[in-house]
């Protein structure tokens, strides 16, 4: 998946990259669908990029802030080229935890991007910079507090109601971001290549006037539900090779 202008955070080795260092040419939703189809659970939160339209994928980098940045730069201090780092703030919307340095910083270090469970500032200079961002919102203040550092602050970091780690992957879009794991990511990635194919040749039967309730048989559907009543438009997409729903 893009991430943003060349720079240092398109560099680094291509197994320190997630799906093999190729770039990722399908969106969070074809993947949360692929997910669905495959059987994996579904780890998806809320969150929008600072500059909309960025995308992001990487090996998740946790940290989970207390209030310093000292375990943000311990955490890019023991990255790989690729990485994304992945702020647990316990989604607070009272400070801002990630600003223009920090995210600087992680440019330097080759990380392919950011993904806060809380807020930015500084919103004008990260656009700048360039590096994909997603998180909560914005707000101008830094955090007025101090407290102490969790156990584990660098080996796993909770987003919504995910626990997420170093074996996973984050993919980020407009949509917000998506988790998966890292050991099944190429196979999720080729699931989602079927999907948007699909999706793509349905939309260019609606655009050229065949209407999707056509394409998927909406009439045999409904006429199958009346004698079988259990029947739902899922088994009914499957069978037909519908990808709308999953």
């Amino acid at each position: 998946m893009d991430t943003g202008p060349a720079g240092p955070a398109a560099a680094g080795p291509p197994s320190h990259r997630p799906f093999g260092g190729d770039a990722v040419p399908v969106t969070t939703a074809h993947l949360a669908d692929a997910c669905v189809r495959a059987g994996v659970p579904v780890r998806c939160v809320p969150l929008h990029p600072v500059t909309p339209g960025t995308r992001l994928a990487g090996r998740v980098l946790p940290a989970r802030h207390a209030g310093s940045v000292d375990v943000f730069l311990e955490a890019i201090d023991g990255a790989r080229p690729g990485d994304v780092l992945v702020v647990d703030n316990a989604g607070r919307r009272d400070e801002a935890c990630v600003g223009d340095l920090v995210v600087l910083e992680a440019q330097a270090a080759g990380l392919a991007g950011l993904v806060v469970w809380g807020l930015h500032r500084d919103t004008a200079d990260i656009r700048a910079i360039g590096l994909p961002v997603l998180s909560l919102g914005a707000l101008p203040t830094g955090p007025l507090r101090l407290d102490a550092r969790p156990p584990g602050a660098l080996a796993s970091a909770t987003v919504g109601e995910w626990t997420v780690g170093p074996d996973d992957v984050v993919v980020g879009d407009d949509d917000g971001a998506l988790f998966l794991p890292a050991g099944r990511a190429d196979e999720l990635l080729a699931v989602a290549a079927s999907v948007r194919d699909t999706e793509r040749r349905q939309a260019d039967r609606i655009r050229a006037g065949e209407p999707l309730r056509a394409q998927l048989g909406l009439g045999a559907f409904v006429a199958a539900r009346a004698a079988r009543p259990g029947l739902t438009f899922r088994e009914h997409l499957r069978a037909v090779g519908g990808a709308i729903e999953e």
